[in-house]
């Protein structure tokens, strides 16, 4: 598919850590996904991407560097506009960050999906087209909706539990091969006897 490609090769930034076999599919640019999808990007928030996430079209990471001040009257980053502005620099640095933007392996996000920083998302998780994630999402959940709320999870707790310990993703390439049918469509126990 030539709209699909993976994302691991492409990362440039030492601020971005993809896992293997995270994709992203875009019609119009898929190896722009580190400018076009990673927004506000200034550092020092880091970007981790797990394991075999599937990234829809136009989903977008929007990163610390997006805040503006919110304890003054104004919201507005005069400094950024140059000139005389910028002798008050001081305002705009160190604003207040959530820490790094984490997604664990197996995530799949839907077309035009935006997460705000410092949100983490656990593994398995599922997030709707057009969600706006401003909060963490547990193994397995599934989020919809601006802001996205959780709307269920795909697994009783038992069951995540055992999902994540059994952790497919990081089992050797040959090994997932050979278990494809059951890691798509088996049971948590056929998974446990194919460990």
């Amino acid at each position: 598919q030539p709209r699909v490609v993976l994302l691991k090769p492409l990362v440039t930034s030492p601020l971005i850590e993809v896992g293997e076999f995270s994709y992203y599919d875009d019609p119009d640019d898929p190896e722009a996904f580190e400018t076009r999808n990673v927004l506000y990007h200034y550092g020092p928030e880091r970007l981790v991407i797990g394991k075999f996430c599937a990234l829809g079209e136009g989903v977008r990471f929007i990163m610390n560097g997006a805040n503006h001040r919110m304890d003054g009257p104004s919201t507005f980053p005069f400094p950024i506009m140059g000139g005389s502005w910028t002798d008050h620099f001081d305002l705009i640095t160190g604003l207040p960050g959530r820490g790094d933007t984490v997604v664990g392996n197996d995530v799949w996000f839907g077309y035009r999906a935006t997460v705000m920083p410092g949100v983490r998302i656990g593994h398995g998780a599922v997030i709707a087209s057009g969600s706006v994630v401003v909060d963490d999402v547990p193994d397995y959940g599934i989020v919809g909706g601006n802001p996205a709320r959780l709307i269920r999870r795909r697994f009783d707790d038992e069951t995540v539990e055992r999902l994540v310990a059994l952790a497919w993703w990081d089992w050797p390439a040959e090994h997932i091969t050979e278990h494809i049918r059951t890691i798509m469509s088996g049971s948590v126990a056929e998974l446990e006897a194919a460990a």
